[in-house]
C-alpha cells in the first residue's frame, strides 16, 4: 500500500502504534510489525486461559555486559543469532535491543544491559550483534537514544553534555551500530540537554543524515509527552498506543499545529517499516536447534567470564575438597542471577548448581549458603557452618553478587560494594582458608576494598545465563580457558569515579567530566584503579612483539604477532590506542580504536593485521562544527589492557597525509 493510499485520519493512527507491542494494520490492510524485549532473551507475552498475560519462555543468554566481556565481534553476532531464531519461532519481527548507553556511572541500574563504558567497543559488539539478529529476517532495535546514563528520574532528567562528548563518546556507539542498517533505533525517556528523546530533532537529524539511518525511530514505551511534537521531530511510532495522546494528535493537526507534510514523512516511514519487515519474513529458516542455541549461549559465556585474581588457586585439581558457599552458587530463583527490568528472562531451564557440576568434574565439595542475598533480609542464616567447612577443605568458593534484586530497570544501585553480610561470608570464611576463590555475579562494577587482599582469586562471572553453572565449573577446573577481559573499569571506590561526583538534581545530570569517562579518566589523571579496562587474566601467557606501522592513503596498516609462551591454548583480547602526542584541543592519554581476539595455540604465534582509518585519528572540532584530524605526531599503542601497553610506535600527520617516523 502507498502513502498516497491513506487518508490523512489512517496516517495519524498509524504512527501512534496498536496495542503494546505491534504497529497499526487496519485489520490486514498493512503489515503489522510484531515487538518484543529480549536482548539477552526473548521476552514474549502471551494472553493465558484465565485472561492473565504471561511470559513465553526462553533460551537465557549471557548479560549484554558480559558479552562485551569476550571482546568478540564472533561471539556478539553468534549472539544475535541465536535471538534472531528465537524471535522468528515467536513471529517477532523487531527485537528491542541491542542497548548501547555508555557505562558512564558504575551505579546505573541498567549497566548490565549496556556493552561499555568505552565507545568503540560499545558500538563494534552491537554493529555484530544486529547483523547477526537481521541475517535471520529479525529486525534489531538500537536503544536508547541517548545519553540515558542513569536510571534516576529518567522520565524528566535533563542529561546536560557539551556537543563534543555527545560526538566522542554518546553518539559514537549508535554511528558504528548503524554501519549494519538497524530496523530502528529507539528513543530515550530522558531530556538531552533540555529537550525530552521523543522530541530530540537535532539528534534525529545526525541518525538520518550523517549516520545514514534509513529505519525508524520508536519511542520508548510510554516515552512520549506530546505526539505532535515528537512528530515534528521525526519520531515515527509511539509505543504503546495511548489514545490520549492520539486524541491530541489529531486535535492538533485539525488546529493547523501539525501539517500534513509532517505526518506523512512520520507515515511513510512506517510504511516502509512495514515493506522491510515483510521482506524480511522471507528469509527466516532457523540456523540453530534450541539445543544449539542453548549450547552457544554456553560457550558465549566462557568466552565473557573474566578471571581478576588468581594466587595460583586456580585451576582447581580433580580430587580436591573444595567447601561451597553463598546463595548464588545454588539460588531458589534464577532471576537473580541476571539483572530485572524488560530484558528479565524466563529462563527455559530454570536450574543452576554450581556444586553439582563441580562435583561431575572431581572436586569432591560441600555446600552451605552461609547467608542471605541482601542486607534488607536480616536472617544469618548458618554462617558458622560456612566458615567450619572452609576450615575443613582445601579450598574455599564463595558466590556472591547483585542482580535483579540490586541491579534492575526504574533504578540504581545505592552502593558499589556488596551487601555486609555478603562481605562478611567472604572475609569470615577466609579467615579460616588462604585458598579463599570469590565468584561474583553482577553486571556492573563492584568496590572490593574491604576483601580482594584476603582472597586467593576471583572470578567475575558477570550474569553468565542458561547453563552458566556447568561454564564455571569448566573454567574453574581448567576444562575451559579464561579469555575474558573487563569492558569496564573497576575503581577502587565509587568516589574514585568523576561522574559520580557531578552535579545531579532532580531535574538535571550534568556530564562535567566531558570526555573524562572510564578509563580516559584514569589514564590521563594517573589515577590508580582496581582493575582497568580491557584487564583480564588466563591460564595461557602471551607475549607481544613486533608492531609495524605502514601508512596508507586511507589510514594506517598496523601488525603486530602475540605469542602463546605457556603451555595451554588461549585466546587473546588485544587493544589498539591512539595518543595525540601534543594536541591543540584536549585528548584523552588513550583512546581504543581497535580490537582483535585471536585464538593462539600453546607455543605458537599469530601474526595481527588490521587497519585504523582516518578517522581513528580525528576530534569533533566544536568551532568547525566537523571531524577534524589535527596534523601533528601520534602514537599508537598495542597493549593487553588499557595499563599493559606492550608496543608502541609513532606516525606523522602532515597536509592531512599520514607518514612514517
Amino acid at each position: 500500500m502507498k502513502l498516497s493510499d491513506l487518508t490523512i485520519e489512517e496516517k495519524l493512527r498509524l504512527i501512534c502504534g496498536k496495542g503494546s507491542w505491534h504497529t497499526e494494520d487496519f485489520g490486514g490492510k498493512l503489515p503489522a510489525v510484531s515487538m518484543s524485549d529480549g536482548p539477552v532473551g526473548l521476552r514474549t507475552m502471551y494472553q493465558a486461559e484465565n485472561g492473565t498475560w504471561e511470559t513465553w519462555s526462553a533460551v537465557a543468554y549471557p548479560s549484554v555486559q558480559m558479552l562485551a566481556n569476550t571482546w568478540s565481534e564472533d561471539c556478539a553476532r553468534l549472539m544475535g543469532e541465536c535471538l534472531g531464531d528465537d524471535a522468528a519461532e515467536r513471529n517477532v519481527d523487531l527485537l528491542l535491543g541491542p542497548g548501547v548507553n555508555i557505562k558512564r556511572n558504575p551505579l546505573n541500574g541498567r549497566n548490565f544491559e549496556y556493552f561499555s563504558e568505552d565507545p568503540c567497543l560499545a558500538g563494534t559488539l552491537a554493529k555484530a550483534y544486529v547483523a547477526g539478529v537481521q541475517s535471520c529476517g529479525v529486525g534489531a532495535c538500537v536503544k536508547h537514544f541517548c545519553c540515558n546514563n542513569l536510571e534516576f528520574d529518567r522520565l524528566h532528567q535533563s542529561s546536560d553534555v557539551d556537543e563534543r562528548t555527545l560526538r566522542e563518546i554518546y553518539y559514537r556507539p549508535f554511528e558504528i551500530a548503524c554501519e549494519a542498517r538497524p530496523v530502528a533505533v529507539m528513543c530515550s525517556y530522558n531530556r538531552i540537554n533540555g529537550t525530552y528523546g521523543s522530541e530530540y530533532k537535532k539528534g534525529y537529524d545526525v541518525l538520518r543524515g550523517e549516520f545514514a539511518f534509513d529505519g525508524a525511530i520508536i519511542s520508548d514505551w510510554d516515552a512520549v509527552r506530546d505526539r505532535t511534537v515528537a512528530a515534528k521531530a521525526g519520531l515515527d511510532v509511539e509505543m504503546p498506543f495511548n489514545e490520549r495522546n492520539y486524541e491530541r494528535l489529531v486535535a492538533d493537526y485539525e488546529a493547523g499545529k501539525i501539517t500534513e507534510a509532517e505526518i506523512d514523512a512520520c507515515a511513510a516511514r512506517v510504511l516502509a517499516l512495514g515493506e522491510r519487515v515483510l521482506s524480511m519474513r522471507e528469509q527466516r529458516a532457523p540456523k540453530r536447534t534450541e539445543a544449539e542455541r542453548a549450547e552457544a549461549a554456553k560457550n558465549i559465556a566462557a568466552e565473557g567470564v573474566v578471571l581478576l585474581k588468581n594466587d595460583g588457586v586456580l585451576p582447581l585439581e580433580k580430587g580436591i575438597k573444595a567447601a561451597v558457599c553463598g546463595y548464588y552458587a545454588k539460588p531458589d530463583d534464577v532471576r537473580t542471577l541476571a539483572g530485572g527490568g524488560s530484558s528479565q528472562v524466563v529462563w527455559k531451564d530454570a536450574s543452576f548448581d554450581l556444586p553439582a557440576q563441580l562435583s561431575a568434574r572431581g572436586v569432591e565439595n560441600v555446600y552451605e549458603q552461609g547467608c542471605a542475598v541482601d542486607t534488607v533480609w536480616s536472617v544469618r542464616m548458618d554462617m558458622r557452618r560456612a566458615r567450619m567447612n572452609a576450615a575443613e577443605s582445601a579450598v574455599n568458593l564463595v558466590c556472591v553478587g547483585t542482580g535483579n534484586l540490586l541491579e534492575f530497570e526504574e533504578g540504581d544501585r545505592r552502593s558499589m560494594r556488596l551487601p555486609e553480610v555478603q562481605e562478611r561470608l567472604i572475609l569470615e570464611t577466609a579467615e579460616e582458608n588462604a585458598n579463599t576463590i570469590v565468584v561474583l555475579f553482577a553486571g556492573a562494577a563492584v568496590d572490593m576494598s574491604r576483601w580482594v587482599d584476603r582472597v586467593a582469586a576471583v572470578v567475575y562471572a558477570g550474569f553468565p545465563g542458561m547453563g552458566g553453572d556447568a561454564v564455571l565449573a569448566d573454567l574453574l577446573t581448567g576444562a575451559r580457558n579464561f579469555s575474558g577481559k573487563t569492558s569496564e573499569t573497576f575503581p577502587y571506590e565509587l568516589t574514585d569515579v568523576p561522574a559520580a561526583e557531578g552535579f545531579v538534581s532532580a531535574g538535571v545530570t550534568r556530564y562535567q567530566e566531558g570526555l573524562d569517562v572510564g578509563y580516559r579518566y584514569f589514564t590521563s589523571h594517573d589515577m590508580p584503579v582496581l582493575f582497568p579496562f580491557g584487564y583480564g587474566l588466563s591460564y595461557a601467557m602471551f607475549d607481544y612483539s613486533d608492531l609495524a606501522l605502514q601508512p596508507m592513503e586511507t589510514g594506517v596498516r598496523v601488525s603486530f604477532c602475540i605469542e602463546n609462551i605457556s603451555e595451554r591454548d588461549g585466546a587473546e583480547a588485544a587493544q589498539v590506542y591512539v595518543h595525540e602526542c601534543a594536541p591543540l584541543v584536549y585528548r584523552p592519554t588513550r583512546e581504543l580504536k581497535d580490537f582483535v581476539k585471536p585464538v593462539v595455540r600453546a607455543g605458537e604465534k599469530t601474526i595481527v593485521v588490521l587497519t585504523l582509518p582516518m578517522r581513528a585519528f580525528a576530534h569533533w572540532s566544536t568551532s568547525q562544527d566537523k571531524w577534524v584530524v589535527t596534523d601533528g605526531v601520534y602514537k599508537i599503542m598495542v597493549g593487553a589492557s588499557s595499563e599493559d601497553i606492550r608496543l608502541s610506535a609513532k606516525i606523522k600527520i602532515e597536509d592531512g597525509k599520514i607518514c612514517a617516523l
